[in-house]
């Protein structure tokens, strides 16, 4: 049986970051439609799945490709805009945030140290700041 399935995949595209997220958008959108009965969140969850079937199905894999390299590109500011926000949420008893007055490079100061100068490690600028 597993040989079967690694033969019939053979030259096909496979897995990859958009169509797992295609397949998670679908099973939220199924969620969303059992809660609120709505058929159309139903039909939207049934066509994105079929189209990331497709995808994983295709032999076409340079396209496919393509597409997953401009879904991540498209997600990786928005990824690293949420790692800064959770970085942020994680330390703000111990450290306050800055931005460099230069070049906006965020800068992490521990709290309580009273009022200190800043080094930026990218412009090497240097400000006063309240910790």
């Amino acid at each position: 049986m597993k040989e079967r399935l690694r033969k019939f995949m053979q030259g096909r595209y496979g897995v990859d970051q958009l169509s797992n997220a295609m397949i998670t958008l679908s099973v939220i959108l199924v969620v969303i439609s059992i809660f609120t009965k709505s058929s159309y969140a139903n039909i939207a969850a049934m066509v994105i799945l079929a189209l990331s079937y497709f995808r994983i199905f295709s032999r076409n894999v340079y396209k496919r490709y393509d597409e997953n390299t401009k879904f991540l590109n498209l997600m990786n500011p928005i990824k690293s805009k949420m790692y800064g926000v959770s970085n942020r949420v994680k330390h703000f008893r111990t450290h306050k945030f800055f931005k460099c007055p230069q070049c906006k490079q965020e800068l992490r100061v521990p709290k309580g140290k009273g009022k200190i100068i800043v080094s930026c490690p990218k412009c090497h600028t240097k400000f006063e700041a309240r910790t």
